[in-house]
C-alpha cells in the first residue's frame, strides 16, 4: 500500500464524522460535502507526519473550512441564515443510506438545526463541536482566535439561546408516529378540533416555499386554521423519517411537493418545519423514500 492509499484510507475512516460537522454547521448536504471535499484537499497537499489525532486534526480543518463559509454568506449579503430551512435528511426505501446515517444519528432534529441557523458563526461552531461532538475548548479556541475561557464563554452563550429556542423533544420514536398520525388524519378530516387537541398551545409552523419565501406561524388555532387550508395536500403525505424524527413526505405524479419535520414534546406537536421550495426538492428522489402512510 502507497502512502496516497494510506491517507485516502484514513480519511475514509473519518468522513462519516467530518460530514455531520459540516451538516450541523451548515445546514446544507452539498455545502457539507463540499467542505469535506475540501478537507481532503488539504489533507493531501499538507504533511501530517506530526499529528497524532488524526480525527482532531481533520475535524478542525472541516470546522474553519465551515466558520468561513458562514462568514462568508454574511459578507455576500445573502438573505439571513435563519430564513432558509436546513436540508431535510430523509430516510430511504431498504433501511439506512450509507451516505446520510451519520447526518440521521442522535436524532438531530430539523427544529434544533433552524434555532442552530440564528446564531453567530462563532457561536454556532463553539456550540456544535463542544456540545455536539464533545471538542475540549482548548482544542476550540484557536479556529476562532479566542482564549479557551472566551471560547467557554461563547458556547455557554450559544447554549442558553438555543434552549431558549429550541424544544426538547419526546424521546419515544413509536409514539412520535402516533402523534403525527392523528395529525395527519385530523388534517385529512378536516376536524379542527382534532387539530387544535394534538398541537401545542405553543407550536411554530415554519415553512421555506423558495428564496425570500419564509412563513412563521405561531399557536395551535392559528396552526390548525392553516392545516385545514391544505387538508388536500395531507392526502398525498406519507410518514417518513426525518433527521432521525418523525416527519412526512407528501409526493404527487413522482414528484417531492414537501417535506416536514414535526417535533413532539409531551405527546404534542411542538414545532412544524416545512421544505416546500420546488428548486431543493429536485434532489429527492420520491420513489426511494420510506414511507409509513
Amino acid at each position: 500500500m502507497d502512502e496516497n492509499e494510506s491517507l485516502t484510507g484514513v480519511f475514509e475512516a473519518h468522513r462519516g464524522q467530518l460530514r455531520a460537522v459540516a451538516y450541523r454547521m451548515l445546514g446544507s448536504v452539498s455545502e457539507a460535502d463540499d467542505a469535506v471535499q475540501e478537507a481532503w484537499i488539504r489533507l493531501d497537499r499538507t504533511d501530517t507526519g506530526d499529528v497524532r489525532n488524526m480525527g482532531g486534526w481533520l475535524t478542525t480543518v472541516v470546522a474553519r473550512i465551515c466558520l468561513n463559509m458562514l462568514r462568508s454568506r454574511q459578507s455576500r449579503g445573502e438573505e439571513p441564515l435563519e430564513e432558509r430551512m436546513p436540508d431535510p435528511v430523509v430516510g430511504v426505501a431498504g433501511g439506512a443510506d450509507p451516505e446520510n446515517e451519520t447526518l440521521m444519528a442522535d436524532s438531530v432534529g430539523l427544529a434544533l438545526l433552524v434555532v442552530l441557523q440564528t446564531l453567530e458563526p462563532t457561536e454556532r461552531l463553539a456550540f456544535v463541536l463542544h456540545d455536539m461532538f464533545a471538542v475540549p475548548f482548548d482544542e476550540i479556541a484557536p479556529i476562532i482566535d479566542r482564549t479557551p475561557a472566551a471560547t467557554r464563554q461563547i458556547a455557554s452563550r450559544a447554549r442558553r439561546r438555543v434552549r431558549g429556542a429550541a424544544v426538547e423533544p419526546d424521546t419515544d420514536l413509536s409514539r412520535q408516529w402516533e402523534v403525527v398520525e392523528a395529525f395527519l388524519a385530523a388534517s385529512r378530516d378536516g376536524d379542527f378540533e382534532a387539530l387544535v387537541a394534538v398541537l401545542h398551545p405553543d407550536v411554530v409552523l415554519r415553512t421555506d416555499s423558495g428564496p425570500m419565501a419564509w412563513s412563521e406561524l405561531r399557536g395551535a388555532l392559528t396552526v390548525a386554521k392553516q392545516a385545514l387550508m391544505f387538508r388536500r395536500m395531507a392526502g398525498f403525505a406519507a410518514l417518513v423519517p426525518v433527521n432521525g424524527t418523525a416527519g412526512m413526505v407528501s409526493t404527487k405524479d413522482g414528484r417531492v411537493l414537501a417535506v416536514g419535520a414535526l417535533t413532539v414534546a409531551d405527546g404534542r406537536i411542538a414545532a412544524i418545519d416545512i421544505l416546500a421550495d420546488p428548486a431543493r426538492l429536485d434532489r429527492y428522489d420520491a420513489g426511494t423514500l420510506t414511507g409509513r402512510a
